[in-house]
């Protein structure tokens, strides 16, 4: 197994597990993708990848083809895309990714959850240096040698590749995304999902009395419409 996989899985946030939560960043997903290259999913290769993770959520393609309309919509605000960084109590660093169309509300809410938790809102690339930016694909596993796939796919980016529980994990750097998605399409290779995240290159381990003050801050900022993810590097 992959040392970012083994993260994801050793912390799953409670953002996902909630239907309704899932859909409403998958319909930005959608809007930002469809904004930045249109309607069209056979020429934006953005948007065919949020629809492949639409239906990797079980998202009914009846809100899909909604969510396409409504953002070609004349009346569809623009959702511009930050990124936040800070500290969570006991020198944890968070990483928080939005999608918002009013910065002013956004930075107000995200400032207000540090400072209510004990925690700081730094400032540009305070802690953005602690985490490996990453694109990965999950795709169909048909029995392939993994071995073998790996030496096809390792020009091309990818640095980990491994079996998960329903399909095999592609891992490469966040630049290489394009590259890949392109071999796999050419290649006719089904992809379950895929996407980016940002790997912790250290992580800390507290005690369960100080995790439970650090989950104060990630709730907060989960539960906020605005947050798309949030990374942090607490084992």
């Amino acid at each position: 197994m992959g040392r970012a996989f083994e993260f994801r899985k050793a912390r799953k946030f409670k953002r996902w597990d909630k239907m309704a939560k899932a859909f409403t960043r998958i319909g930005k997903d959608i809007v930002i993708a469809i904004k930045e290259g249109g309607p069209d999913p056979t020429s934006n290769s953005r948007l065919r990848a949020v629809i492949q993770n639409a239906k990797a959520a079980n998202m009914p393609k009846d809100n899909v083809e909604r969510a396409i309309k409504r953002a070609t919509s004349k009346d569809q605000k623009d959702y511009k895309e930050l990124v936040y960084e800070g500290y969570a109590p006991h020198g944890i660093a968070v990483l928080v990714e939005t999608a918002t169309d009013n910065h002013n509300r956004t930075v107000a809410n995200v400032r207000s959850y540090f400072n209510k938790t004990n925690g700081s809102l730094g400032t540009a690339g305070s802690v953005e240096f602690m985490f490996e930016h990453k694109c990965h694909f999950k795709i169909e596993n048909t029995g392939q040698d993994l071995e073998e796939l790996e030496l096809e796919v390792i020009d091309l980016g990818v640095d980990e590749v491994f079996e998960d529980e329903d399909g095999i994990m592609l891992y490469g750097a966040f630049s290489d995304f394009g590259r890949i998605q392109s071999y796999l399409e050419e290649n006719n290779v089904a992809v379950i999902s895929s996407g980016f995240e940002r790997i912790p290159m250290d992580t800390k381990e507290l005690s369960e009395e100080a995790a439970a003050d650090v989950d104060k801050l990630l709730e907060k900022l989960e539960e906020d419409d605005d947050v798309q993810n949030v990374y942090h590097n607490m084992v």
